[in-house]
């Protein structure tokens, strides 16, 4: 197992929310990028969070890739569909994009359980 998925998200919640004491503004302007994507309603959230996860595994964000999976999951991804985004990935992205979609697929399904 490449990381303990499930463990890993609540730790970095939990990281999240201290960072955001340091620095509320910061934090506040974060959470406004997301939601200014989803405010449109152009791409559904199942669409952003594949589109999300095709991202963190080219920018090799182990967080991002279980953060995303989580919401993939929670916005009504198949696997399949998160394996599509992922050969996207790949093909833009060849040999360390192969290596993070399978870590991607280890957290989607440990996620899953």
């Amino acid at each position: 197992m490449f990381n303990n998925w499930s463990e890993m998200l609540p730790t970095i919640q939990k990281a999240f929310g201290g960072l955001g004491k340091s620095n509320p503004k910061m934090v506040k302007a974060y959470l406004a990028l997301g939601e200014a994507c989803a405010e449109n309603d152009v791409l559904d959230a199942k669409t952003r969070e594949l589109i999300s996860i095709a991202v963190a595994v080219t920018t090799r964000c182990d967080g991002c890739i279980a953060a995303h999976a989580d919401a993939a999951i929670k916005a009504g991804a198949s696997r399949e569909e998160v394996a599509a985004a992922l050969a996207t990935a790949i093909s833009l992205n060849a040999g360390a994009a192969y290596i993070y979609s399978l870590r991607t697929l280890e957290a989607y399904d440990s996620l899953k359980k």
